[in-house]
């Protein structure tokens, strides 16, 4: 298990409760910063946005503008899930992180959460992927875990998404067999809509092939 202290960046720029607003816009225009943490000693107190500092009077301190300060962070104990949740909650680029004492420990930054989930759907590891679609209603895990291991195959890894506005699920498979076409075939087989599928296929993509007719056609 990966704890949020473990992708700490603890070399990054703050600022004061108490330095200029001007102040903190040179450091952010530097840095290219849409988002600065503020701090009072080791207190963290929240993030400052570029936007709200261009509307305040270059030598005002920071300290009259805490009232628009955005207050996102995670616990260095943590799973690093969280920081993810607490980045789309709040539309930002990088995670605050503190202790238990809201003291602050450093931020971590979209790259490494991004390497961090890549690690933890296995982006690296070999097999295929497969997408499916259906209504929630026959979202069935344990019949799709039945059809995949029916192909001596296995699932290593099952997320869903719900789509909100037409209520259909995808279901998206990390299958640790690379030869994926008999897999599609039994999933469409039974009625599964396959939306994706990559691996080692031993029959031509029907999608692709659809695709090509049509190219070649335009190009005649």
């Amino acid at each position: 298990m990966t704890y949020c202290s473990q992708l700490l960046e603890t070399s990054v720029i703050t600022v004061d409760l108490h330095d200029s607003v001007g102040h903190a816009l040179e450091l952010m225009e530097e840095a290219k910063l849409e988002h600065i943490p503020v701090l009072d000693a080791l207190q963290y107190l929240g993030l400052v946005s570029f936007d709200e500092l261009e509307d305040a009077a270059p030598a005002a301190e920071l300290i009259s503008l805490q009232h628009r300060f955005i207050k996102p962070f995670v616990r260095s104990g943590d799973h690093f899930l969280q920081a993810l949740r607490v980045r789309a909650k709040f539309f930002i680029d990088q995670v605050p992180v503190v202790n238990e004492s809201n003291e602050w420990e450093g931020l971590i930054g979209n790259a490494k959460m991004l390497d961090q989930l890549s690690m933890m759907v296995g982006a690296f590891e070999t097999g295929s992927l497969v997408v499916l679609e259906m209504p929630r209603h026959d979202y069935a895990p344990g019949e799709i875990n039945r059809l995949v291991e029916s192909n001596d195959a296995m699932i290593m890894q099952l997320n869903s998404i719900q789509d909100n506005h037409s209520g259909m699920m995808q279901v998206v498979l990390r299958i640790n067999k690379e030869e994926v076409s008999d897999i599609v075939a039994t999933f469409q087989r039974h009625e599964y809509n396959v939306l994706y599928y990559y691996g080692e296929e031993s029959y031509y993509n029907s999608l692709q092939n659809n695709l090509d007719h049509l190219m070649n056609y335009l190009n005649v």
